[in-house]
């Protein structure tokens, strides 16, 4: 899908707030309300806009321990993978899951409220999964960049 100016513009005001009224964002824009309305409805119609959601404070939440784990599996094989990522999307604790190249298969973003808790999560479910040969984990000092905007 191509984008004008002013689909730029729309979606990047949507990533800042998306509780944005359409008339709010039609007087930033300069278009009518219906205009924007109807821009909105194509790009969530052609899926560039997935969904909406609610960013939380991990702080607030008791959630603000993250840890980048490095995961590599037995074998790559296509069993062992297609079995590892279903597993891996039951586990809560889990914000996002890269599979990547390189000497690890996976990446994964955990959330967590400590290091025991850290360690419960690897004795209780990490590592009970299946064709796991080795992890590696790092653990963030501070978060220097956290976005979810993307500039077009």
């Amino acid at each position: 899908m191509q984008f004008d100016e002013t689909d730029k513009k729309l979606l990047l005001f949507l990533q800042q707030d998306a509780k944005q009224t359409t008339k709010e964002l039609s007087y930033k824009l300069g278009l009518s309300v219906t205009a924007v309305y109807e821009r909105v409805k194509k790009l969530e119609n052609n899926g560039v806009i997935s969904k909406y959601v609610a960013i939380l404070n991990k702080t607030k939440i008791d959630r603000n321990f993250i840890i980048l784990c490095h995961v590599k599996l037995i074998q790559h094989k296509k069993e062992y993978v297609m079995q590892f990522e279903k597993e891996v999307m039951n586990l809560n604790e889990v914000i996002e899951c890269f599979h990547v190249s390189g000497d690890y298969d996976y990446i994964l973003k955990i959330c967590v409220k400590d290091m025991e808790d850290y360690r419960n999560f690897m004795l209780t479910k990490l590592t009970t999964l299946q064709h796991i040969a080795s992890t590696h984990s790092s653990f963030t000092i501070s978060e220097v960049k956290n976005t979810t905007e993307i500039t077009l």
